[in-house]
């Protein structure tokens, strides 16, 4: 049995354990031709493939760079839920995000990773994501010589922040172009093809306006939260960073120098002088340590300056405020509109039911005739049959009692106020 299997085996399966063992720990041995062998030749790990993206500098200078996950980790010292939020193949709502070293921007179709020195952005042929890194290099181009009081981290949030306002504006201007006339047409035709027309555009509707919604309450939220917004200050806080690390570099070498400029010719013990420095090195380290996070913990808490973010955010957040009262401004005018189909509607079924009525009353005074015809109908002998007029005033009789039960029923339902009229 064994030799009629080998053939269609491959030969790695046929090694002994410890051989199989050994070409598992190599990555680029007999593991691929085992795959190739099966069918599989360009088989690769989810979720550690590279993409492009884009890297815009301070300069306004752009380029493209091929970046792995675990990198892009390392390099903006983001954890790996951040960047989960600019990968293009899940669905996230909008999100703004200051960590330590970076901002993590989801706005709509710009997904970027906002940090003290550059911008690394989702590299895509959106329309959005185009204008984004155009405009903003053309912004630090131009903005090269000048003053500018934002700093480059807010210059970046800002233009984001300003394309997802316009986008969404776009959206429900061109929404609202559309809806209006359809909702004109539906309340003076109301027709199957006209209800179907407003659902869809009303599923759209309610699409955007969760959106809308979302980038709304981002904003308010970052408002709401000092500590949020003064996390965002990354120039600062790498300005600070690198001016403790100089200090540090100092305090360094000067406990350094001191302890080398100690005389030679005092009596002290080998262990004594070496605890010593060592004690003087860790005090000094102690002291700067804890000045240095009080200083970051001041930052965020002690009443930082942060009018700046503050009023940017608030500049979009009451451009997005607009927008989503539009929104709410054209729900209800197909909230109204259904309110006017539906009282078309009612009035028509009233209507309908009017004439019921009418028709049942009518039918109600004809069965009278109904009655007359069937007992004349029978076999039997009458003497009223033996007179010719008799059967004249047998139907005028008749008429006139059906008549008077007829105009008896509209007396009684317009006293009810059953009927308009």
């Amino acid at each position: 049995m064994e030799e009629l299997r080998a053939p269609f085996l491959p030969t790695d399966l046929l090694e002994p354990a410890s051989s199989h063992n050994t070409a598992n720990c190599d990555s680029n041995g007999p593991r691929n031709s085992l795959f190739q062998g099966v069918g599989l030749p360009n088989l690769k790990k989810r979720g550690h493939g590279s993409r492009s993206w884009i890297r815009i500098d301070r300069n306004g200078n752009s380029m493209v760079l091929e970046l792995d996950k675990a990198t892009l980790m390392r390099r903006c010292s983001l954890p790996a839920r951040d960047l989960r939020l600019l990968d293009p193949l899940f669905i996230y709502p909008s999100s703004i995000l200051g960590r330590e070293k970076a901002i993590v921007v989801s706005l709509e179709q710009i997904r970027c990773i906002i940090t003290a020195d550059e911008v690394i952005l989702m590299n895509s042929l959106d329309c959005c994501v185009v204008q984004y890194e155009s405009e903003l290099c053309k912004r630090l181009q131009t903005s090269k010589g000048q003053t500018d009081n934002l700093p480059f981290e807010f210059r970046a949030l800002e233009l984001a922040l300003e394309l997802a306002c316009m986008s969404l504006d776009a959206q429900v201007t061109e929404l609202e172009m559309e809806i209006y006339p359809v909702l004109d047409e539906l309340a003076s035709s109301i027709n199957t093809l006209n209800l179907e027309h407003v659902r869809r555009l009303k599923g759209q509707l309610l699409a955007l306006t969760r959106r809308v919604q979302k980038v709304c309450s981002e904003i308010e939220h970052l408002m709401n939260d000092d500590g949020d917004m003064a996390e965002m200050y990354l120039t600062e806080k790498k300005e600070r960073m690198e001016a403790y690390s100089s200090s540090d570099r100092y305090f360094q070498c000067n406990s350094s120098s001191r302890v080398g400029m100690m005389p030679k010719s005092a009596p002290i013990s080998p262990v004594g002088s070496i605890s010593g420095a060592y004690k003087l090195q860790r005090a000094l380290s102690t002291v700067l340590s804890s000045s240095k996070h009080g200083s970051l913990m001041g930052s965020s808490n002690n009443g930082q300056n942060i009018e700046e973010l503050e009023m940017l955010l608030e500049a979009y957040f009451v451009v997005i405020d607009n927008t989503l009262s539009n929104l709410l401004s054209l729900k209800e005018y197909i909230d109204d509109t259904e309110d006017l189909i539906n009282i078309k509607l009612g009035n028509v079924q009233n209507q309908l039911i009017q004439f019921e009525l009418l028709l049942t009353a009518a039918t109600f005074v004809a069965t009278i005739f109904a009655v007359v015809t069937g007992i004349f109908g029978m076999n039997f002998p009458a003497k009223i049959l033996d007179y010719p007029s008799a059967f004249n005033w047998v139907l005028i009789i008749t008429g006139v009692i059906c008549g008077v039960i007829y105009f008896s029923f509209m007396l009684y339902f317009r006293y009810k106020r059953v009927l308009p009229f």
